[in-house]
């Protein structure tokens, strides 16, 4: 991917394409890996749902923090890569925290909703992978979002992981990395409306998931 990206002369906004692709490839894994696993979660360990009572809601989120675990080695190989190219971040690298919550609250609403869907409709299974397939491409993870034209920005925006991108881009490089606030907002509303969809449905259907599987 990072070759088609290269071939195609997406601006690297001065930086290091290396380091303007893995800047966005760090959130976007994540998502991608955590969304996946929570949305098969509950399929994957039907055996235990079906034998053993526990908040079902505690099976989704574990993947989460196991793909937490795969993020944070990530990180470390960004850290040498920076370090290769004599790169320093700026002051906003102490905000990559708050974006990082960010990505792990889209991760836990979408997977949440998903993963009830699943159970009751197991053809949702056929359809996570095309989301996250798609995702890779109408994300700004191998370009930046400077070179999308300023009238379709907003609806641009309504991939959260946009502003996530943007974000972590922001946090890690610096410089020319902005991240365009109208749409930032509306990533962040569409990001909690999913979350309280995704909890509401889980908490809703919950009960009938030992029978459903």
């Amino acid at each position: 991917m990072l070759k088609i990206f290269k071939l195609a002369k997406f601006p690297s906004q001065g930086v290091p394409y290396v380091l303007l692709v893995y800047s966005a490839l760090l959130p976007w894994q994540f998502f991608s890996t955590a969304f996946s696993e929570a949305s098969n979660s509950l399929i994957a360990n039907s055996n235990i749902l079906s034998k053993v009572y526990f908040p079902r809601i505690i099976v989704p989120i574990s993947t989460i923090i196991v793909s937490l675990i795969d993020f944070f080695i990530s990180l470390v190989l960004l850290v040498f890569i920076m370090l290769w190219y004599d790169f320093v971040p700026q002051w906003q690298i102490v905000l990559l925290p708050l974006f990082l919550l960010f990505s792990i609250l889209i991760s836990m609403g979408f997977g949440l909703l998903i993963a009830s869907l699943n159970v009751k409709y197991r053809d949702f299974r056929f359809i996570v992978p095309f989301v996250v397939q798609l995702g890779l491409y109408i994300s700004p993870v191998g370009f930046s979002s400077g070179i999308v034209p300023e009238k379709w920005k907003m609806i641009y925006s309504l991939n959260p992981m946009v502003g996530v991108i943007d974000g972590f881009r922001w946090c890690i490089l610096g410089g020319e990395s902005q991240i365009y606030m109208p749409g930032f907002l509306i990533s962040i509303a569409i990001t909690i409306l999913f979350l309280i969809l995704g909890v509401m449905y889980f908490r809703k259907t919950e009960r009938t998931f030992a029978d459903d599987i």
